[in-house]
């Protein structure tokens, strides 16, 4: 008998499609909010993946310096580089901002968030 958990995530990895693994060795991987000297290189990566570039509170997936994904903390807009392996990049992200605006309805925090200067600097 096949357990509901593996009909689920089998289901899930389905509708995802593949997904790569992030290059082994020395390479690092870094979430963090964007800062305002993320702008161009955002919108370097929204270019790539022909998109527009995320706005607001936007997390940035970093590896070994440079931005491969980014989403957005208010809409979920999501971008990464479609020449490098960042499925699972995305999924991080994706969970991690589920996980910080849960956090604020659970503590009451209101909508706005922290002030990064990066939404001011990207429409300016």
């Amino acid at each position: 008998m096949v357990s509901m958990n593996t009909t689920v995530t089998t289901l899930f990895r389905r509708l995802a499609g593949p997904v790569q693994d992030a290059p082994s060795g020395t390479s690092s991987l870094t979430l963090r909010l964007a800062v305002p000297a993320d702008a161009e290189a955002l919108d370097r990566l929204a270019q790539l993946d022909s998109r527009h570039a995320p706005r607001g509170a936007v997390i940035v997936a970093e590896v070994a310096g440079d931005l491969w994904a980014a989403i957005s903390i208010d809409d979920g807009h999501a971008v990464a580089d479609p020449f490098r392996p960042t499925g699972e990049l995305v999924a991080l992200l994706v969970e991690r901002s589920r996980q910080l605006r849960r956090a604020r309805r659970m503590h009451g925090i209101p909508r706005v968030w922290p002030r990064t200067g990066y939404d001011r600097a990207a429409l300016s």
